[in-house]
């Protein structure tokens, strides 16, 4: 082959191997976001939902301290309650969502679209953290009078969804009497006629034990996760420097706390979920028991 036959070979394989590369650079750029999935954000999920930056973060903040993340409301999250009476005690509450739906799973994690818990206020004070659109509130919860119970819709981040500034939430008046035996409010039943006396049947060990202190309002150990297979038993022991009352929502199990003894609360997680574990007065999460 000539010379110059030769070279002007040896320049075209040049050209070729540069445009290949060329093109392995657009197709590796092409495969971010606006591509395939990749492993930046979990398979079938938008870039969006993986960095939870889904509306506007609003520098507004709701009743309760926490901030507004705005929406759309074509779209936005709804939330109305309903009440009606227990037929033993209180009332039992429902939670109609549209655009929402419940991921006890995931509290605390990122902001996704149409998702997370409600907050269940009774006038402006913190009853529950709900995860599903059921809760009974016992009429001990509920002093005589008339009553104003809101329910806020908050994503996992615990930031509150909002509609042009506005949480997203709903209201309802609710007025507790006093009332015979067998029915909802504040119900007066006699003590039943004491009889002789006989021993309590012994009450099934605990699986898992708890020890919780409470002191100049602070919580020791620090509020953390305890991790629950449903069927065990788990033992809350709980000592405070002050009187108050314990309570675990979702199973509305609610212990008194004389100051400075030490208190047990025995109970069988056969409820699946994320539940607290606070006191009343103090408003301090202990701990959050996690049934799976």
């Amino acid at each position: 082959m000539p010379v110059g036959a030769r070279a002007r070979a040896r320049r075209g394989a040049r050209s070729a191997a540069l445009f290949a590369l060329a093109l392995l650079l657009v197709g590796g750029a092409a495969t971010g976001c606006g591509g395939r999935a990749t492993t930046h954000h979990k398979p079938g999920t938008s870039h969006e939902q993986a960095t939870g930056s889904v509306g506007n973060l609003l520098d507004a903040q709701d009743p309760a301290g926490h901030r507004l993340r705005e929406v759309p409301a074509e779209g936005a999250p709804q939330v109305q309650l309903a009440a009606r009476p227990d037929s033993e005690d209180g009332w039992n509450l429902q939670l109609t969502v549209k655009n929402f739906r419940f991921t006890p799973d995931s509290t605390g994690g990122a902001a996704l679209p149409g998702a997370g818990h409600a907050h269940l206020e009774l006038d402006g004070r913190k009853l529950a953290r709900l995860y599903g659109p059921w809760f009974h509130l016992p009429a001990a919860q509920v002093p005589e009078g008339a009553h104003t119970l809101t329910v806020r819709l908050y994503a996992d981040d615990h930031t509150a969804w909002a509609v042009a500034g506005k949480a997203v939430e709903g209201t309802l008046q609710l007025t507790a009497t006093a009332a015979a035996p067998g029915q909802a409010g504040h119900s007066h039943t006699p003590p039943p006629v004491p009889t002789s006396p006989s021993p309590p049947p012994p009450e099934a060990p605990a699986d898992r034990t708890v020890t919780i202190t409470v002191r100049d309002g602070k919580v020791s150990p620090a509020p953390g996760r305890t991790e629950l297979r449903r069927g065990e038993r788990v033992a809350l022991r709980v000592t405070s420097d002050r009187a108050d009352t314990l309570h675990v929502h979702g199973y509305d199990r609610e212990l008194a706390l004389p100051a400075g003894q030490e208190a047990t609360l025995v109970l069988t997680a056969d409820r699946t979920g994320l539940f607290e574990v606070e006191t009343h007065e103090s408003r301090l999460v202990l701990t959050q028991l996690l049934v799976r």
